[in-house]
């Protein structure tokens, strides 16, 4: 636990939130300033900051939970679906890993990805950046 991490502060039970899930390992909450109603927050207990940063042991409960939230958003709320992301340090808006899992409806109003969208010059260029990931995870 980081004192000065307020998702820390949040599973310490020191600052409110509308908690839906705590376990030994992860705890999930609303997300105070939803995308829609009922989006929500999974993070791990331990302060973990990015999703590399994970700990093997923990890396398959996390999946579970965040399937288990996904699933909830439809059994529980009525959601037709819904969207599952997260940042790693870019874009992450408190420095503690967390999943949002967002509940959705067809006409939503919610389009795409919340970044602007590019194309690649050619399959070469394609294949290029399909290469240099390849070797990395060889």
């Amino acid at each position: 636990m980081t004192s000065s991490c307020v998702f820390c502060s949040i599973v310490a039970g020191e600052v409110p939130a509308q908690v839906v899930l705590s376990d030994d390992d992860f705890t999930a909450f609303l997300d105070a300033r939803p995308v829609f109603k009922g989006h929500t927050l999974l993070v791990p207990r331990d302060h973990v900051v990015t999703l590399p940063d994970l700990p093997a042991r923990l890396r398959d409960g996390f999946l579970e939970r965040a399937q288990r939230l996904a699933t909830a958003m439809v059994d529980g709320l009525g959601a037709q679906g819904s969207f599952v992301a997260m940042n790693n340090t870019v874009s992450q808006s408190v420095p503690h890993l967390h999943c949002h899992v967002v509940p959705r409806t067809k006409g939503d109003g919610l389009r795409g990805f919340f970044w602007p969208r590019t194309k690649y010059a050619d399959d070469a260029e394609a294949a290029t950046y399909a290469e240099r990931l390849t070797s990395v995870l060889a």
